[in-house]
């Protein structure tokens, strides 16, 4: 039962990583320096983009709940 865990995590976390990098950002090195958009990069998501965020939510608690029955069973 750990092994399936500890496997599930793994994978878990590896989705994890995937879909936090592909989604866009609107922060670069000009929004540091006081430049970029004038509503401080905000938008609203629509699409395909409003989809990998709410995925990426769910994934990441799925993630929490299994590192957390990982602990319980350790």
């Amino acid at each position: 039962m750990t092994s399936m865990l500890i496997y599930a995590q793994i994978g878990l976390g590896v989705v994890l990583i995937a879909g936090i990098l592909m989604q866009s950002s609107a922060a670069g090195l000009g929004a540091a320096f006081g430049g970029g958009d004038v509503d401080g990069g905000f938008h609203i998501r629509r699409g395909p983009e409003k989809i990998m965020f709410y995925g990426t939510v769910v994934v990441a608690l799925a993630f929490v709940v299994v590192s957390f029955l990982t602990f319980l069973y350790a």
